[in-house]
């Protein structure tokens, strides 16, 4: 299994908004349609955070989507991973792991990001799961209604 990031550009967006979870996990993550769209303006919180989107591709073909967004000045992260989804067909099959992984290798990359965060909704187990397996912490809190778990790089 060959899994790749790779930026979102005019050749590949109309792809990856036609990908899409299960009909009971839609509650759980933005369309991708959506995710595009913010990513041309970021949003300001202790500063400008810059958003970077990908498509998971396995193979050559698009499977998923992810996106973070960075902020060095951030107090608490300086990067989050704002979007992580897999197209409901291809579920299951370790993509979306192996697109954090990369995601996660590129911020570890940058000696400027000391901690990533992430958040999700409180009932969705398997991204609970998946982030925890990755080194993940729950600090207790919830973020605009959605669990956060924070990574420490350094």
């Amino acid at each position: 299994m060959s899994v790749e990031l790779r930026p979102v550009t005019a050749e590949n967006w109309e792809a990856l908004i036609k990908l899409q979870v299960r009909e009971d996990q839609r509650g759980f993550v933005a369309s991708n349609v959506y995710s595009i769209a913010e990513a041309q303006f970021g949003f300001e919180d202790e500063g400008h955070w810059d958003f970077y989107p990908f498509g998971v591709y396995a193979d050559g073909e698009p499977v998923g989507f992810l996106m973070y967004c960075l902020n060095f000045a951030h107090s608490r992260f300086q990067g989050f991973v704002i979007r992580l989804m897999v197209d409901e067909r291809f579920q299951g099959k370790g993509y979306g792991r192996a697109a954090m992984e990369q995601a996660l290798e590129i911020l570890r990359a940058d000696e400027r990001i000391l901690q990533v965060g992430i958040s999700y909704e409180p009932h969705n187990k398997a991204a609970q799961a998946l982030y925890a397996s990755l080194g993940f912490v729950e600090p207790g809190e919830l973020m605009d209604g959605e669990t956060l778990a924070i990574l420490k790089l350094r």
